[in-house]
């Protein structure tokens, strides 16, 4: 299959300097902002990309569910790939794609635990459902059969079936702390516009990248 004039121009307004707040954090909430209102299917998605101590990247979408000037959260199994993964090299990479708006950010920096009791925060709020499925799945680990599963789920739910649902102490947060983002907007004949934040100390220099 050939695809290589699957193309096209992107017609937008720009990015200035002068539009950018000095913050980085404050710009990504208004872009955020921008791409709920624009009806962006789950604008929190985001490709989270680490590697381990062979050096091979991997990328998965997960899910933000907070940020502040911090940095980005996001939860997962401590026993799953990318958790291992981290533990090993921990930095990483966060990529949001809001194609719908001719958009993308890109993080990088190092990644840490949230705390326990925010980790218990955030899973006191989830669906009943969700919280069974963090007790049910040694994530990224092979099974036999989805049947496996499901039993698993039927087990959890008898064993839970009066009262709130505890913090597994294999589940939790983790958080991204920025110390690179780039906001990148399309523009015509692929000259986008790009800024780069870098933190220095407790400041952000701000630099536009060439396309």
């Amino acid at each position: 299959m050939d695809i290589s004039d699957m193309r096209r121009d992107f017609e937008s307004e720009g990015l200035d300097r002068d539009a950018l707040d000095d913050n980085p954090v404050r710009q990504f909430q208004g872009w955020f902002k921008d791409a709920r209102e624009a009806g962006i299917l789950e604008p929190n998605a985001m490709s989270l990309a680490t590697a381990g101590q062979d050096g091979m990247p991997d990328i998965r979408t997960v899910l933000l569910k907070y940020f502040d000037d911090s940095g980005f959260v996001f939860y997962t199994n401590y026993g799953s790939r990318k958790a291992r993964e981290i533990a090993e090299n921990p930095k990483a990479a966060l990529l949001f794609p809001w194609v719908g708006l001719n958009r993308q950010v890109r993080i990088q920096g190092p990644v840490e635990k949230v705390s326990k009791s925010e980790s218990l925060r955030y899973f006191a709020s989830r669906p009943r459902g969700s919280q069974i499925g963090a007790w049910v799945s040694e994530q990224s680990r092979a099974i036999t059969s989805r049947g496996l599963l499901e039993q698993k789920v039927a087990e959890m739910k008898r064993r839970f079936s009066d009262g709130e649902i505890p913090l597994p102490d294999f589940w939790g947060g983790y958080r991204v702390v920025p110390e690179r983002i780039e906001f990148w907007q399309g523009r015509p004949s692929r000259l986008h516009d790009r800024f780069e934040y870098v933190k220095q100390g407790d400041e952000w220099r701000i630099d536009r990248l060439q396309p």
